[in-house]
């Protein structure tokens, strides 16, 4: 038995699906009757209130570029694609937003060897292009050395200066070449200066200062 005076209840389950629910069911209760309006004039009118309406409830979106664009979008959307009013951007269709996005084609390319990366056969690559001798053997020496560094950077403690030789020879078909072995900085010196894991380091002080500060019984 329903009491007099008190509203029946309703819940959200039984109520119109609402398509944008950020904007709440009163917005989409004004664009439902935005398409129950038969004058064309008093369509755009109720339109642009309910546009003014969304703008109001998104204060924080004003700076995004095409805020206004994006409200108009949303007023169709939320309309199911058949309001028809006169709107000051491209009208969108249900097609425009089923459509699959075009594949993104991303680069594929082969690396020989990974501890070189991409940089250093970019750089053989334009020093095989230099045409002034004494400037291509500099720069192959150089880029001997960059090889070097990165070998043992990623590999180990050592490594045979004639296999960086190989290699650069190798990755240049041939058109580079070590003539002088002895350019290459000695692998002593490199890992010398090799970086450190500190955070291994930091756990080893750890775990030798607390073997320090143990009892014994």
């Amino acid at each position: 038995m329903k009491n007099e005076g008190i509203e029946e209840l309703s819940y959200n389950t039984s109520r119109s699906r609402m398509i944008i629910p950020e904007y709440g069911r009163n917005v989409q209760k004004m664009v439902n009757y935005a398409l129950s309006v038969e004058d064309r004039d008093e369509r755009n009118k109720v339109a642009k209130a309910i546009i003014n309406v969304m703008g109001q409830l998104n204060p924080h979106l004003r700076d995004v570029e095409d805020f206004t664009h994006k409200l108009w979008a949303h007023l169709f959307i939320m309309s199911d694609f058949k309001l028809d009013v006169d709107s000051p951007y491209p009208i969108p269709t249900a097609e425009t937003f089923s459509q699959k996005p075009e594949r993104v084609d991303y680069p594929q390319s082969y690396i020989k060897y990974g501890h070189y990366g991409k940089t250093i056969p970019k750089m053989i690559q334009k020093c095989i292009e230099l045409t002034d001798e004494k400037e291509k053997e500099v720069l192959t020496n150089i880029i001997g050395n960059m090889m070097k560094k990165s070998y043992l950077m990623w590999n180990r403690d050592t490594v045979n200066d004639e296999l960086i030789a190989n290699q650069l020879k190798e990755l240049s078909n041939g058109k580079l070449e070590l003539k002088d072995l002895s350019v290459l900085t000695p692998t002593s010196e490199i890992v010398k200066n090799k970086p450190t894991n500190t955070s291994s380091n930091n756990n080893n002080r750890r775990r030798g200062r607390s073997k320090k500060g143990k009892k014994r019984y």
